[in-house]
């Protein structure tokens, strides 16, 4: 009988060596849909560098496979998708969801918000992580930062601003929660197409537009027409996501959800130095091809007017959602103490340098 114990106790052992080896050499297979298409970087490129960080670091376990917005057609559905189990993975930005879910808004950026180191400083250490589950938990997904474009220029404007009147009757492309902003101050808010926008401005058809800054924006060729460029209030950190169906998730083994946090979390950052690296390098080709780019910034009495402006809308949203103010003061008390550092440190330090 012990003989037949030892036996089965060697089988037993042997079967679990086995399991166990197989299912670290099992390959475990995602899709993610992106907003973005093939060409768009950096933003592009975050997605396809988080998967093939994903695959290096798990020696070919992981493989995630990236779907750009002309091939899924869906480039502001990723949400749905990954909720509903189409994609297991998506990379966009969580305001494009303000319509669906309000409580989503402030996780990309607010305007006069915080910046992007003090909002990666929020997400990982302010609590702000915690929260963005907090929100998206109803849509059973987990959210990640996914890589900023840094501060968002303000726009190119063909016409000069001098005053709050300047801005009255003035067609222009800016859409989302900045466009409510300056709907408020008499602007005539439109949304048109990214492939329109040159012909609308070149045509009259808007007076001016926000896109993102010089990296993105020296592909569109607006400088060729709009000698304007305002810088921003808007955006100043914007940020996109990573968002991953928690069901899906679950079932990678501990090793890889931490391989895949990790792989987001760093591409995450490299897509933000490579935007502010791209912004640099087409700054100087922009000023170099035309020169009469005139940067400037809005008056005293049209940021007044903003502020005032966001104030109000933040208070109606708020009113209406605990969540999204409670997401909301957690950003506004995080800036009380971090935007104190970041004067003694960057802006003094600029400030005297430049």
């Amino acid at each position: 009988m012990k003989k037949i114990i030892a036996r089965l106790c060697i089988a037993s052992i042997a079967i679990t060596l086995t399991t166990s080896l197989y299912a670290k050499d099992k390959v475990y297979k995602l899709k993610m849909a992106t907003t973005w298409g093939p060409t768009l970087s950096p933003l592009i490129d975050a997605a396809n560098n988080m998967a093939d960080m994903a695959k290096t670091m798990s020696n070919g376990r992981l493989i995630i496979d990236v779907h750009t917005s002309n091939k899924h057609k869906a480039p502001l559905g990723i949400l749905d998708m990954v909720k509903g189990g189409q994609y297991d993975m998506g990379h966009s930005a969580s305001y494009y969801w303000k319509g669906k879910d309000i409580n989503t808004l402030p996780f990309t950026s607010m305007p006069f918000g915080l910046t992007s180191p003090e909002q990666y400083a929020w997400f990982y250490y302010g609590g702000g992580l915690e929260l963005m589950n907090k929100v998206y938990d109803k849509h059973n997904v987990l959210s990640f930062p996914g890589g900023s474009t840094g501060v968002q220029m303000g726009g190119w404007f063909r016409k000069e601003i001098n005053s709050l009147e300047d801005l009255k009757g003035l067609k222009m492309r800016i859409p989302g929660f900045a466009g409510e902003i300056m709907a408020k101050l008499g602007v005539q808010v439109t949304n048109i197409a990214p492939g329109e926008l040159y012909t609308a401005l070149d045509r009259n058809s808007i007076d001016a537009l926000e896109w993102v800054g010089p990296s993105m924006d020296i592909k569109m060729g607006f400088h060729k027409i709009a000698p304007y460029y305002y810088t921003g209030w808007h955006e100043p950190a914007s940020e996109m996501h990573f968002i991953i169906n928690k069901r899906k998730f679950k079932k990678l083994p501990k090793d890889l959800q931490d391989i895949m946090i990790k792989a987001i979390r760093l591409s995450a950052y490299d897509m933000y130095i490579q935007n502010y690296d791209m912004n640099a390098t087409a700054w100087q080709d922009m000023k170099k091809e035309y020169p009469n780019i005139k940067v400037k910034t809005l008056p005293k009495e049209v940021m007044d007017a903003m502020k005032k402006a966001n104030k109000e809308l933040r208070d109606e949203m708020s009113a209406k959602s605990p969540l999204l103010k409670e997401v909301l003061d957690s950003q506004d008390n995080y800036m009380l103490k971090v935007r104190e550092w970041t004067k003694m440190s960057d802006y003094l330090y600029l400030k005297d340098n430049l």
